[in-house]
This record gives C-alpha cells, sequence and structure tokens, in this order.
C-alpha cells in the first residue's frame, strides 16, 4: 500500500508539473501521470494478500442440484 500511495503521490507531482513545464518536459510529465497508475495496480497486486488460494482444478464446473422431491421427504 505504501508503494501504492508513492506511485500516486509522484502521479499528482506530474499532474501539477504538466501545468508549468513545455517541451520535452511536458511530454515526460504526461506520460508518467498516464502510467504510474497502471505500474502501481500491478505492483499493489503483486505484492498484495499474504495466503494465496491454491487451485486443485483450475476451469472445474462444479454441479449443485436441488434434491428431489422424493428425497427430501416431502
Amino acid at each position: 500500500m505504501i508503494k501504492y500511495s508513492i506511485a500516486m503521490g509522484i502521479r499528482m507531482v506530474c499532474i501539477v508539473l504538466m501545468l508549468f513545464v513545455q517541451g520535452w518536459w511536458l511530454l515526460l510529465c504526461a506520460i508518467g501521470a498516464i502510467a504510474l497508475p497502471y505500474f502501481a495496480v500491478v505492483v499493489a497486486n503483486v505484492q498484495g494478500g499474504g495466503a494465496r488460494a491454491t487451485v486443485v482444478r483450475p476451469g472445474a464446473i462444479q454441479v449443485h442440484r436441488l434434491p428431489d422431491k422424493d428425497e427430501s421427504g416431502t
């Protein structure tokens, strides 16, 4: 979460700097403001959650059927 917050802080700085700079610096700040959110989310997702769920059968469909009236006793 800290790395994400730092990246978003840098993005805000890039957005503010876009108001004051010209030329190649403007392009650099624009790329930073556009690309940083993507990389921040990717880094946050990679380092997130400590416990990982194991998938026994990936893509398997489990069919759950309602019990028949005869089996339920009603």
